[in-house]
């Protein structure tokens, strides 16, 4: 089993920065960021292989949010950028431990979720 808490969310103005961590207690094979607004279906925005391969976003992300990890592969973080209100969201992380061909931004690839951090973009 695979363990995932994340931290870090909060209310920050358009224009912003924040930083999501994510603790994983196990062996992974890719790590995902999604993110769930009221009314919406839940979102991919980023991924990454645990240990070899880039990363990749979300069109609506790419070039304001960074994917990454620590050294140990023990956290995963999101450094989100130049937030505006449409990045307002409950953030999950999501892990695998199971090569797949189906694609990343698929919520059903992932078996592992963390409990979600909330994130509000306002003035």
């Amino acid at each position: 089993r695979i363990g995932l808490m994340e931290s870090g969310g909060g209310s920050v103005q358009p224009g912003g920065s924040l930083r999501l961590s994510c603790v994983v207690d196990g062996s992974t094979w890719r790590r995902t960021w999604f993110r769930q607004a009221p009314g919406k279906e839940r979102e991919a925005v980023a991924t990454t292989l645990t240990y070899v391969g880039p990363p990749d976003y979300a069109d609506s992300v790419q070039g304001r949010f960074t994917i990454s990890q620590d050294n140990d592969k023990h956290t995963l973080f999101l450094q989100m950028n130049n937030l505006t209100p449409e990045d307002t969201a409950t953030y999950y992380c999501a892990a695998t431990s199971v090569r797949s061909a189906a694609a990343w931004t698929s919520p059903d690839k992932y078996l592992y979720w963390g409990q979600g951090t909330q994130v509000t973009v306002s003035s």
